[in-house]
């Protein structure tokens, strides 16, 4: 199973998808505003979830979308 997370400056969104590319669950949650550690520990929550949820390990992806600032 895999678990893609989109990391966005309102929320954090997260779905799961077998290894044939079959949607199993989503779940979001806001995004922590200015805060790295609670930003990490957000993610690592939200994993958590749906790990335990599908009762069972994933691998995770990220996308994290922004500007390209000099």
């Amino acid at each position: 199973m895999w678990i893609r997370m989109d990391i966005g400056g309102t929320k954090l969104e997260a779905a799961a998808f077998d290894r044939d590319g079959e949607f199993h669950l989503r779940r979001r949650i806001p995004t922590p505003r200015g805060d790295y550690a609670a930003t990490v520990g957000a993610i690592a929550h939200l994993v958590e979830l749906i790990e335990l949820e599908l009762g069972r390990r994933c691998t995770l992806g990220f996308a994290i979308p922004g500007t390209i600032s000099p």
